[in-house]
């Protein structure tokens, strides 16, 4: 049984993706901790002190006591509003504190999409569209190509997390170009495990939403693979891809210089 651990900022949002993906996934299991949240507002400054170290810090102990072989922090927004470089150094000091290997949704993001060989990415995102931006940005930084960026202009978790399907999918349509291969959902809060499939077969292309890259980020970090085609392309497929003929962006420099991944394991050829 592999053990995987979460801080989930809040409560009452859509952190039941999580047992449903449990149940989805073999021997697996995940054990989420919710960590304090001020204000359930998507303000950037909101958003920046969900991922203060000290909170993230103060929510690792229930996870050790697990005995979780990987931390990742669930939450988009506070994480790439760090920016590059600072979203390395938050992950860096939740590894720390844990005392095992961390990441954050945001970089879970970047390593499945590389895992899809993607060569252009579209958004759909819940956030206003200021702060979707800044998330375009960050997935630029780790020389991610993205060729739209959908903002529905939320005012809160609260309101993603009381989005039906029907909503999500016109959220997608509205963000869908056709030289995207890619469709992007960042929201944690966001009900959408249930929905990867459908969703995959509305645009006909591989989705990624933010607790399924997630969960695979706290797998990659411990060195598992699981599969479960209900959770999308991502999840669906047994042999490795070939390897990329170059690291991308930031990692391709952090190999020049010897430097390691501060939130995990250097992605292996197909992983």
């Amino acid at each position: 049984m592999t053990t995987l651990g979460f801080l989930y900022p809040g409560h009452h949002y859509a952190e039941d993706d999580f047992p449903r993906m449990e149940i989805l996934l073999d021997a697996v299991r995940l054990v989420v901790n919710h960590t304090d949240v001020d204000e359930d507002v998507y303000g950037i400054d909101a958003l920046v002190r969900t991922g203060a170290p000290e909170r993230l810090a103060a929510g690792v102990a229930e996870l050790q006591r697990a005995g979780v072989e990987s931390v990742v922090w669930v939450s988009s927004g506070g994480s790439f509003l760090y920016g590059w470089e600072g979203a390395h150094e938050q992950t860096a000091a939740l590894a720390r504190a844990a005392g095992v290997p961390a990441s954050s949704t945001s970089f879970g993001f970047v390593h499945a999409v590389r895992e899809l060989g993607a060569d252009h990415v579209a958004v759909a995102s819940t956030y206003p569209e200021h702060i979707a931006e800044l998330f375009t940005v960050f997935l630029r930084s780790a020389g991610v190509e993205v060729a739209t960026t959908h903002a529905a202009s939320l005012a809160s978790a609260a309101e993603a997390a009381a989005w039906d399907l029907d909503k999500v999918k016109e959220l997608v349509t509205a963000a869908d170009r056709p030289e995207a291969d890619v469709m992007l959902l960042p929201d944690t809060a966001l009900h959408t495990v249930s929905h990867v499939a459908e969703l995959e077969e509305l645009l006909g292309k591989p989705v990624l939403t933010g607790n399924q890259v997630t969960v695979r980020e706290g797998l990659r970090l411990a060195d598992r693979r699981a599969w479960s085609p209900r959770l999308g392309k991502i999840f669906a497929e047994r042999e490795a891809p070939p390897a990329p003929a170059a690291m991308w962006g930031e990692d391709r420099e952090r190999a020049r210089s010897g430097k390691k991944e501060w939130h995990g394991k250097r992605p292996r050829p197909g992983w």
